[in-house]
């Protein structure tokens, strides 16, 4: 309601943007003044003393700036608007209220003359307002007006038609009222507000007809659409703004609404004719959307548009396809009906209408996926429950086996056929294109899930399901093997001899798995855990599956030079601990005695790392050896000898693969793992002494620590002999502390004088350090009871008179005690 305003309001806003324009001119003149000066000072020659020489150091003042005028906060226009808006609403607050209370107290003549009387002027006085210029006080006034026509309408039926249905009544009242405030919008152009109003109340005719006419929900659905229709027409033929919005909200809000209806009435049609019927309704509001983006001028909102009607058109079909076939056969039919939008070609269509066709058809197939993937992850995690029931017998058919922890589904006969049907349409619909190798891994996946279903949904025998994984699971890993050696292109594979040879980074790079092969070797990895676990039912079934596992990947392993062998042959190796725990189950061992069965899958590993070229390859098979020798070490734990020939064995095997030169840090792990072995069978003979433990430890890393000063000179005494000291001195001096024999002290501290001894010889500080102090603290433990029985014969003011008499002596001779201590320190610096 922004205009024009008056011209003595609009001289009065000039007269004071003029003053401001005045003080802001005058503030510059001023600071362009100032800086005139400074320009000319700075150009002078400055002297060399005198007030000149002053003036010229005198620091830059600003000129204080010019006063401000205070401007309004709110304004002229914005003054107005808010004045004349609240002034119709009071008007229209006190129409209501003189036509809701003060009307009886009126003749019916007197009623008439003053509605009439109000409703003529406020509908009459926009004119002389619009020759002068105030459009938005006609505004105001119009609005009032078209408000006293809504309450001549009510009065009209409360005095004249009181036993007239006020439905009915309400439909026509509406209808005329819309048409009569779209005429005065028309005659009088000027105003903005009667013709959206006139559009907001076209709404409502029809509905309110269709409800006092007592219809029924289909009828009643149909008028929602049919306003929906009318709105849309005039959304895309009227030029005027306000207008357009208006009809374009409607046409979205009873469009929803009609559409809405339309569904649940095809959701609940129980017949042929039910169903059609609401399949009529349907196909009305697809057409009104295709239409709608046919002619839209924005190519995003033909798109939504066009989406929009494929799947409204989608469901109409698919509601009478539903009525008369079985409830399995729903999402098949509606998938059909999805598909059959990717026919509709031709030039006639905008291009953006066939994106949204496209868009619809890809969302009704993404829907059918989405109804199948409930079964899939059945079949997928109902086996799991035989972990607790292995070997408890071969069930009858494939789905007793998949439904052993969870049930089946209903009415998912048909998912197989719809899992392959969408996989057969992204095969043809993208035969070229950057797109697709991702969408070949998708028709991939989705044949795989049909397969894997497949038993199940037809009940097929226990041992056919078995062999039918195992083939999905050859051809998984077949096709993955064979398609690292294709040459991708946007216009297929290609053979390997069309392939032109990598002869830059480039073409290098170009050799990477492509997303087919990655897809297919994790299908393959996922049917064959599958398999396995169904295989849990039966103790023949699971040896089988297991040995036939360990084969197939172990043959694609050799077979394969590239990144699919370290997959393949870590797979071969884990299959093949898990045959090797079968078969210990099998005859009946011990876990312990598993344990050395087990063992030679780490061996193997081991073997294999050797051979290997591959980096990629050799850690997968080394790591999976590693995981294997930790489960034999798991199983042979409860039983200590046995667990001490598992640990030297994975000794033995940790040594060998240190061999390699670029393994020689698993060094570390086989000593380790020959310590364990030494303590667990030295506990298994329930030896007590530290010393048999620790002894085992200690030489032979006082040889290595001897070997490597040999090689290294310059190699410290503390690397070299401390920790192996350390392993031996420490542990067996906190045993001497709490024996009260003489011969673990006597014994350690002649071991302390020896290493003391040799430490002062070789004039080494980790000895002299490690073996002397161990000796003062055995010789101490050794006069503590003396010291102790010392102690309780003297006085108990002796002990403090001593220690202040040592206090003195050792302050007294402070300086020599610290010169004597730097000479120890310096001595001790200059050993290795």
């Amino acid at each position: 309601m922004t205009n024009i305003p008056p011209p003595a309001e609009e001289l009065r806003i000039l007269d004071h943007e003029l003053r401001q324009l005045d003080a802001r001119r005058t503030q510059l003149l001023a600071r362009r003044s100032w800086l005139l000066g400074v320009l000319r000072s700075a150009e002078a020659p400055a002297p060399a003393w005198g007030p000149a020489r002053a003036s010229a150091q005198t620091p830059a003042v600003w000129a204080a700036p010019a006063p401000h005028p205070r401007r309004p906060e709110a304004t002229a226009p914005g003054v107005q608007n808010v004045l004349l808006v609240l002034g119709g609403v009071l008007l229209t607050v006190a129409a209501i209220a003189f036509t809701l209370v003060s009307w009886g107290h009126l003749g019916i003549a007197g009623r008439a003359a003053v509605l009439g009387a109000v409703t003529f002027a406020a509908l009459a006085a926009p004119v002389p307002l619009l020759k002068r210029g105030l459009r938005s006080t006609a505004e105001s006034v119009a609005g009032l007006g078209l408000v006293l026509t809504v309450l001549d309408a009510y009065a009209l039926h409360e005095v004249a038609l009181p036993e007239v249905d006020g439905t009915g009544y309400a439909a026509a009242a509406t209808a005329l009222l819309a048409v009569l405030w779209a005429a005065y919008g028309r005659s009088l152009g000027a105003l903005r507000l009667p013709l959206p109003a006139a559009m907001a109340t076209a709404q409502l005719p029809l509905l309110l007809w269709v409800v006092a006419v007592d219809a029924g929900h289909h009828t009643i659905t149909a008028a929602l659409l049919v306003t929906a229709a009318f709105d849309t027409v005039v959304a895309l033929s009227v030029p005027v703004r306000s207008v357009r919005v208006v009809a374009t909200v409607g046409a979205y809000g009873t469009g929803a609404w009609g559409v809405l209806a339309a569904g649940w009435l095809s959701w609940e049609a129980t017949g042929p004719s039910a169903a059609t019927r609401a399949a009529a309704l349907l196909a009305l509001a697809a057409a009104i959307a295709l239409g709608a983006a046919w002619r839209a001028p924005a190519a995003q909102a033909a798109s939504g548009l066009a989406l929009t009607g494929g799947l409204i058109t989608v469901a109409a079909a698919g509601g009478v396809l539903r009525s008369v076939l079985p409830d399995a056969w729903t999402v098949p039919s509606h998938l059909l009906c999805g598909v059959a939008l990717l026919a509709v070609r031709g030039t006639w269509l905008p291009e953006s209408v066939h994106r949204g066709l496209r868009w619809s058809s890809a969302g009704v197939q993404a829907l059918a996926v989405a109804w199948a993937l409930p079964l899939v992850t059945v079949v997928l995690v109902g086996p799991v429950g035989w972990a607790e029931r292995v070997w408890s017998g071969a069930p009858s058919d494939a789905r007793d086996a998949v439904t052993v922890s969870t049930p089946w589904p209903s009415n998912t006969e048909t998912a197989p056929l719809v899992l392959a049907a969408v996989a057969a349409i992204l095969v043809l619909t993208f035969r070229g294109g950057p797109h697709r190798s991702v969408a070949l891994s998708g028709a991939l996946g989705l044949a795989w899930a049909a397969v894997l279903v497949l038993p199940a949904t037809l009940e097929l025998p226990y041992l056919a399901s078995l062999l039918m994984l195992g083939v999905t699971t050859a051809a998984t890993l077949t096709a993955a093997a064979y398609s690292r050696h294709a040459h991708v292109s946007d216009d297929g594979p290609t053979s390997p001899a069309e392939s032109p040879a990598p002869t830059s980074a480039a073409a290098q790079t170009s050799t990477r798995p492509s997303p087919i092969t990655l897809t297919a070797l994790g299908l393959a990895l996922l049917t064959s855990l599958h398999l396995v676990v169904l295989s849990l039912a039966a103790e023949a079934a699971t040896l089988a599956v297991l040995g036939s596992l360990t084969a197939l990947f172990a043959a694609v392993a050799a077979w394969q030079k590239h990144e699919i062998r370290a997959v393949s042959a870590a797979a071969s190796l884990a299959y093949a601990t898990a045959l090797a725990c079968a078969t210990g189950a099998s005859l009946d061992w011990q876990p312990h005695h598993i344990a050395l069965l087990v063992l030679v899958v780490p061996a193997t590993a081991a073997l294999l790392a050797a051979r290997l070229k591959d980096s990629t390859s050799t850690l997968s098979v080394e790591i999976t050896g590693a995981v294997a020798a930790l489960l034999a070490i798991d199983l042979a734990a409860m039983e200590p000898p046995v667990l001490a020939l598992v640990l030297a064995l994975c000794g033995v095997i940790a040594a060998g693969t240190a061999v390699r030169p670029d393994r020689r840090r698993v060094g570390y792990a086989a000593a380790a793992l020959f310590v364990l072995a030494t303590w667990v069978r030295l506990a298994s003979w329930e030896v007590g002494s530290p010393e048999a433990y620790t002894l085992p430890v200690t030489v032979p890393a006082l040889v290595v620590g001897f070997v490597r000063r040999r090689r290294d000179s310059g190699t410290s005494s503390w690397t070299a002999y401390g920790p192996g000291l350390s392993v031996t001195l420490l542990p067996s001096l906190l045993a001497a502390w709490g024996d009260l024999d003489w011969p673990r002290p006597l014994l350690l501290g002649t071991a302390a004088l020896l290493v003391t001894l040799v430490g002062a010889r070789q004039r080494l500080q980790a000895l002299l350090v490690l073996g002397g102090g161990t000796l003062a603290l055995v010789a101490l433990h050794e006069l503590a009871p003396y010291i102790a029985q010392a102690m309780g014969a003297v006085p108990r003011w002796v002990p403090p008179a001593l220690a202040g008499l040592l206090l003195l002596a050792l302050g007294a001779t402070y300086e020599q005690r610290l010169r004597d201590a730097r000479r120890v320190r310096e001595v001790l610096g200059r050993m290795r």
